[in-house]
């Protein structure tokens, strides 16, 4: 799987598994990569169209996760 923004790197471990905080830290790092607000937008509406897992892999083909 090919990552779509490998220059965007958000670090989930060490941190609470909870859906929304592993959100913020997807968004945050987006922002701060200088994502457009609808590149930010597609993220959210597809990270949170499914179960936690589905979150997880969302980020991982989205972004650089450690």
């Amino acid at each position: 799987m090919t990552t779509l923004h490998p220059e965007v790197s958000v670090q989930l471990s060490g941190h609470d598994g909870n859906a929304f905080i592993i959100l913020g830290l997807c968004q945050k790092a987006s922002r701060r990569a200088g994502l457009s607000d609808a590149q930010i937008d597609a993220f959210t509406e597809e990270a949170t169209s499914g179960d936690h897992d589905h979150l997880i892999r969302t980020a991982l083909h989205w972004f650089n996760c450690s």
